[in-house]
This record gives C-alpha cells, sequence and structure tokens, in this order.
C-alpha cells in the first residue's frame, strides 16, 4: 500500500503525537509499505525532504506561528501534489489543516481516515475564544468527511463530544508502543552521569514536554508534600523543557519554583533508545499528572511498564487505560497534588505488589499489533473505496 501520513509536527519534535506517527510509518514501511509523511518545516534549518528510517518526509514552509498553530501557504499545493500518488490518507488530529485534507482526499477520490489523539482546549484569553470555534468547526468538517476515526480506547471515545457525533466512523486501535530494556551498565551509567544515589528515595520520573496540559505543577506541589516526610525525594523529568513551542510563558512561570526545589529537581533533557529505558528503569515510579483531554493516553505510562517501573495518572479518560488494564500503578484525581503524593508514596512503600511481567504489558501495547490493525483497516478502506468509484 501506499499511504500518506499528514501532520503538523514531526521529527524532530517531540511529542506523543510525533512518536505515535514516527513508530506507525516506520512499522509500516518495515512491512513493505511506501509510507510519506507530509508535515511542517516548522524549523527552517530542517530539510524540505529526506528520508528517515525508510519513511519519506516532506516538510511545507512555515510562513508564520500561532500558538502552536503554524500557517503554510504552500501546505495545499503540496498535499494536492502528492495525493495522486497514494492509496490512502491518514490525517492525525489536533491539527488546523485537517479539514483541508479530509476534502481533498474526498476531491481526489482518496480513501482517509484521522486518528485523534487528544482535544483542543485553547487558554481563555480573548483572542483563543475566538479561535477556538473555529478550530472545533475545522475538526468536524474533518471528521464529516473522512470514512473512519481512530480513537486509542474506548474509555476516550465514549467521553470525547468530539468522537460522540461520528460513532459510526469508530474503530479502536491500541497505540504503537515500544521500549528496549536497558543493561544494568546502561542505568549504571545513566545513575553516575545525573548523580542519582540509593539514598535518593523515593525517585520520582515524569517524562514529557514541559507544557501546561501535563499538569507538571502539581508535580512540583506533591515532592513538597513528599519532602516533608521523605527529605530525600527527587524528581528527574525527562523531555523537552527549553523552548517548547507554545509554552515559553508557561515554563517562566514554573521556573522559580523549580529553582526553589534546587537538586531536588533535575532536567535531563530529551532522551532516546536505552538512555531513556535507564532512566524509566532508574526510577522508583514515574508520574503523568495530566489536567485535560488535550492528553488521550500518554504512551510513557507504558513505556515505563515495559521497564518494570509502576506508573500513576490523572483520572482522565483513556489515560486512566494503562494503569487500569495492567494494574500496575494507580489513578489519582485531576489536579490533586495531595493525592498523586499519597499515591507516589504507597506505591513506592509496596514495588512489588504493582510491578507485573514485561510479557504481560506486551500482551495489550506494541507497535507491531498497532501496525497489524492499521493494516486492516486501511485495507477494508481502500477495498469499499474501489467498489464507489464515483465516490468524490
Amino acid at each position: 500500500m501506499r499511504i500518506l501520513q499528514v501532520l503538523t509536527y514531526y521529527r524532530p519534535h517531540i511529542s506523543g503525537l510525533t512518536i505515535y506517527v514516527e513508530r506507525l510509518s516506520r512499522g509500516l514501511a518495515r512491512a513493505g509499505h511506501q509510507v510519506t509523511v507530509l508535515t511542517s518545516q516548522y524549523d527552517p534549518h530542517l530539510a524540505r525532504s529526506e528520508v528517515l528510517d525508510g519513511v519519506s518526509v516532506v516538510r511545507a514552509p512555515v510562513l508564520a506561528r500561532i500558538s502552536k498553530g503554524v500557517i503554510m501557504p504552500t501546505f495545499g499545493v503540496i498535499l494536492r501534489q502528492l495525493l495522486p500518488q497514494f492509496d490512502l490518507v491518514h490525517l492525525h488530529l489536533p491539527q488546523f489543516d485537517g479539514a483541508g485534507i479530509a476534502i481533498n482526499a474526498r476531491l481526489f477520490g482518496k480513501p482517509s481516515l484521522l486518528t485523534i489523539h487528544g482535544d483542543i482546549r485553547l487558554p481563555g484569553t480573548w483572542f483563543n475564544r475566538i479561535v477556538q470555534p473555529v478550530i472545533n468547526l475545522m475538526n468536524d468538517i474533518a471528521g464529516y468527511n473522512v470514512d473512519r476515526i481512530v480513537s486509542y480506547t474506548e474509555d476516550f471515545a465514549r467521553h470525547s463530544r468530539y468522537l460522540s457525533r461520528y460513532a459510526h466512523k469508530l474503530a479502536v486501535i491500541p497505540p504503537p508502543v515500544e521500549m528496549e530494556l536497558p543493561s544494568p551498565s546502561d542505568i549504571a551509567d545513566f545513575r553516575q552521569k545525573w548523580r542519582v544515589s540509593h539514598e535518593q528515595h523515593p525517585l520520582i520520573g515524569m517524562c514529557a514536554r514541559l507544557a501546561t496540559e501535563k499538569g507538571v505543577e502539581v508535580l512540583v506541589r506533591a515532592l513538597a508534600i513528599i519532602r516533608e516526610t521523605r527529605p530525600n525525594a527527587r524528581v528527574i523529568f525527562a523531555g523537552p523543557h527549553r523552548n517548547v513551542i507554545g509554552e515559553e510563558a508557561y515554563a517562566r512561570r514554573l521556573q522559580p519554583h523549580f529553582d526553589a526545589l534546587g537538586d531536588a529537581w533535575t532536567f535531563v533533557g530529551s532522551l532516546q533508545g536505552r538512555a531513556l529505558s535507564a532512566f524509566f528503569a532508574s526510577c522508583d515510579v514515574t508520574v503523568l499528572p495530566s489536567l485535560n483531554s488535550t492528553e488521550s493516553f500518554g504512551l510513557v505510562q507504558v513505556e515505563s511498564m515495559l521497564c518494570g517501573t509502576p506508573s500513576i495518572c490523572s483520572d482522565l479518560p483513556g489515560v486512566r487505560v494503562p494503569v487500569q488494564t495492567t494494574g500496575m500503578g494507580e489513578v489519582t484525581p485531576v489536579g490533586d497534588a495531595s493525592a498523586l503524593a499519597e499515591a507516589i508514596l504507597r506505591v513506592c512503600d509496596n514495588r512489588a505488589a504493582y510491578v507485573k511481567p514485561r510479557d504481560f504489558i506486551l500482551q495489550h501495547y506494541s507497535t507491531a499489533r498497532t501496525v497489524s490493525e492499521y493494516e486492516m483497516l486501511y485495507q477494508a478502506l481502500i477495498r469499499a473505496c474501489a467498489s464507489q468509484p464515483n465516490r468524490a
């Protein structure tokens, strides 16, 4: 099959959405399919086109940026040039261009689907109150024009206002998760590099972008509570934390709190491969204190579990599913720092009761399973489209 994946940000940008599409695209390419990703040239230093791990990447130049959104005047032209070459179009929300992508796919007679990775909820400024209804309308146009809509979980789909309007198009496919095990030397190197001692307990990990919806301030407050009785407690934060697109003001607001914590809060930057798995394996517990439905799952929870480390998350639709499915962690009320602190101590003090075998986690989540289920969905859509030659 010839598959066109379309999303606003792709590698080297790091987010759950980009990692999802990267893993899916690489898996499809390994299975013998032709995969192209159409995305933004959000950094002018990025190549306009290149091949990464067997996946062709085409980037449209960015004229301007509005918060996390981008304006790409030539995006539609590039899309229409590419469409005749593909059997199917797979777009990913949130992205402002979703409506135009879905309409063009239909005009070109191409089957299309979208995967919903989370809702867009802009901060409550006067400008965003104007923009939000426009985004909602664009998402509805996309949903109306695509053939199928994919959600990570039934839980998120049941609670999503957007998905409730398109229940007849819904398919549920678990996300692609992969995480290689670190060697003892990988873990030792990580602990040495970041001066992690066994006296620092509990060692709490968070892997995310420093972004508003992630609820980092909830963990900051929880750490302060924990340190009242466990003064050696420490947080290690892995992921982008400087110059995160659209999150500059959020970072400035939290910086005094990080400064006050000193060595009890460490940023280690973006990690990949065995450095990332060594991070997960070094922690006593990891947390995902997300605040709203812009988070629909949290791949990092499963990655942590695959390294033998329990995870604690917010009680949000979709986000709570990995813990509920595997039992490897706890779910806490959204924004409740006291409850998060209590759960961290409870899990760390009884860790053996929460840890599950790696093979058990892999039964539920793996890239191979995700790729296989998408292949079946793609094939069904292509066959259905072929039987309706006048569908455009």
